[in-house]
């Protein structure tokens, strides 16, 4: 009798035991996924930024100093839409919110960049204000004024930013700047310049003297293209000296991108160039 109520409940054991394993097998991991996306969303939906540019603009007019600067940040980078520089009323109120942050240079050099990436040629007003800010004493500003300037597809600038890498104490970081930006703009009357600039010291600008003429249809540049082409070579062939060359390079940019997470610009970046069919290369513009 025993061994016939063993046979039963073995019979009937696989079907006692199925809603357990749907319990384990099914409901648990799908608890699990649906919790886990739930968090998620919460999670986007609290870091979610829907603001407007105009937003921004009132928050950096008004807000307080640990708001100020985020919301310039994030503003410059809201300008990279297209959809966002249609907008032709941003204009005057970038060139004034510029014009008014003189006294705190994180909020001024993101404006700067926000005007930079307005569509060229860019308003009277803003190169005039931006122009004026190439003395300004913070050099991250400066750099971030000079980027703007090559962006603004104005002839009339290079005229104001030729003498700058020609002073005899310019900084590196600023020659670097004012090379690419010269690169960016129209007209010959910086082809000089960028000629010196290929016997630079600091390789950086060198490179990007090289890349700039390039950019002008000019070949004088190409025997530092092969030395940057030569050296990429090299750092692929051995990528310890490369891990070594890049920690050197960052010790020269490490600002904006560093306050967001380091807070992010055009800066510490390495970008890239193309010119005249030639080989697409690396090319540090700070």
């Amino acid at each position: 009798m025993d061994k016939l109520d063993e046979r039963e409940s073995a019979t009937r054991s696989p079907l006692a035991a199925a809603p357990a394993l749907a319990v384990q097998f099914f409901l648990i991991p799908l608890t699990v996924v649906a919790v886990t996306v739930a968090v998620y969303v919460g999670f986007r939906s609290m870091l979610a930024d829907d603001r407007s540019p105009k937003d921004y603009l009132a928050e950096i007019q008004n807000g307080g100093s640990d708001r100020r600067w985020p919301a310039a940040y994030e503003l410059s980078r809201l300008m990279s839409n297209p959809k966002v520089r249609a907008d032709k009323t941003l204009a005057p109120a970038l060139v004034k919110a510029f014009r008014d942050s003189k006294n705190d240079p994180d909020v001024r050099r993101y404006l700067a960049l926000a005007i930079g990436r307005l569509d060229p040629p860019l308003p009277s007003d803003a190169i005039a204000d931006l122009t004026q800010a190439l003395d300004d004493p913070d050099s991250q500003t400066r750099i971030s004024v000079i980027w703007a300037l090559g962006s603004s597809g104005d002839e009339a600038v290079v005229s104001r930013l030729v003498p700058l890498y020609q002073a005899p104490d310019a900084d590196p970081g600023i020659k670097k700047m004012i090379v690419y930006a010269l690169g960016a703009l129209p007209g010959d009357a910086q082809i000089d310049t960028l000629r010196t600039a290929l016997q630079d010291s600091t390789p950086d600008v060198r490179w990007n003297a090289a890349v700039a003429l390039a950019r002008h249809g000019r070949s004088e540049g190409a025997a530092v293209l092969h030395e940057m082409l030569d050296r990429r070579r090299d750092d692929q062939r051995d990528p310890g000296r490369r891990r070594d060359q890049g920690r050197v390079a960052q010790a020269g940019h490490r600002n904006a991108e560093s306050r967001r997470s380091q807070h992010e610009s055009p800066s510490g970046r390495a970008r890239s160039a193309q010119a005249d069919g030639i080989t697409r290369v690396d090319l540090i513009i700070w």
